[in-house]
């Protein structure tokens, strides 16, 4: 199912790379983020590979954190991958080009969200780690930019009679958990954070959003401009629905994080049911009850 237009994608990144720093805010904000939850691990990552790597954005972060000693980057569009540092690749995150148990490390920053078949991008992670090696990302999700889709969505109601997907869906934290354990993933975590954003108008954040390669690239989206009437419609509804007593809005970018392990044999495990050594009451210091009666006043 093609819920994105990946080759939209690749040129709206391709078209981003030059000045991506002058827009590359959120992707440093989030890779700091990353890059503190790597500091938990107290392990060594000799060889790391960063997926979706942008203009190296995550690489920056890192500096010697993890005891990476070599780290590859790999995006979508070669024009960025290009500006991210030395072993460098260019390759479609939904058909890696590794070869099986190759890292100690996988690391990505704000790029699945774009990713068509992300189950079978994500077992295409965990074959690439080594036994016990670490998956670690960050995504968009939720309700991420919902104050743009919603005015938006108001403003074409309005003036054009009819709808048309502006922002991308994107998973909740309930799915992307599901997701690592479909992929075969073990101890999977995830989490999710919110960065709200300041804007002292609504279309400075839409250059940002096409200065960071992130503009609309959903297949069934609309072609063509968007109308100068709706566009002045959606700034209105987007000030009046979202707007402060000084006139700033604010838009929500909410982050995933996963966190997972390629199984190992040494890994701890849960328990089998049934198999607690001690009751949960005498834990707790109270009586148990059993099922079906009530507990006497």
């Amino acid at each position: 199912m093609e819920v994105f237009d990946r080759r939209a994608v690749g040129r709206h990144r391709d078209r981003a790379a030059p000045h991506l720093d002058k827009h590359d805010f959120l992707f440093r904000e989030v890779a700091e983020r990353l890059a503190d939850r790597l500091d938990d691990v107290k392990r060594r990552f000799p060889l790391a590979l960063d997926l979706g790597c942008h203009t190296g954005q995550m690489a920056r972060q890192l500096g010697r954190r993890g005891g990476i000693e070599t780290l590859v980057h790999c995006d979508l569009s070669p024009k960025m991958a290009r500006r991210a540092g030395p072993f460098a690749v260019a390759a479609d995150e939904e058909a890696l080009p590794f070869a099986e148990e190759r890292f100690d490390l996988v690391l990505s920053c704000l790029s699945l969200h774009w990713i068509n078949d992300l189950p079978g991008a994500l077992v295409q992670v965990r074959r690439g780690l080594k036994p016990d090696g670490l998956f670690l990302a960050a995504m968009l999700g939720g309700d991420t930019l919902g104050e743009l889709r919603t005015a938006f969505a108001e403003a074409e109601i309005a003036e054009e009679g009819g709808l048309s997907p502006r922002v991308s869906p994107f998973a909740d934290v309930r799915d992307a958990g599901q997701l690592l354990q479909r992929a075969g993933f073990a101890l999977p975590v995830v989490d999710a954070d919110v960065v709200t954003v300041s804007y002292g108008d609504p279309l400075r954040l839409m250059a940002d959003l096409r200065g960071m390669g992130e503009s609309n690239a959903v297949a069934e989206r609309r072609k063509g401009f968007t109308r100068r009437a709706t566009l002045g419609a959606a700034q209105a509804r987007y000030r009046a629905l979202f707007g402060d007593a000084d006139g700033r809005v604010d838009s929500t970018f909410r982050v995933l994080y996963l966190t997972a392990w390629a199984p190992h044999p040494a890994q701890q495990k849960a328990l089998a049911p049934g198999s607690a050594r001690t009751r949960l009451a005498e834990a707790l210091g109270t009586t148990e009850i059993p099922a079906g009666e009530k507990a006497k006043p």
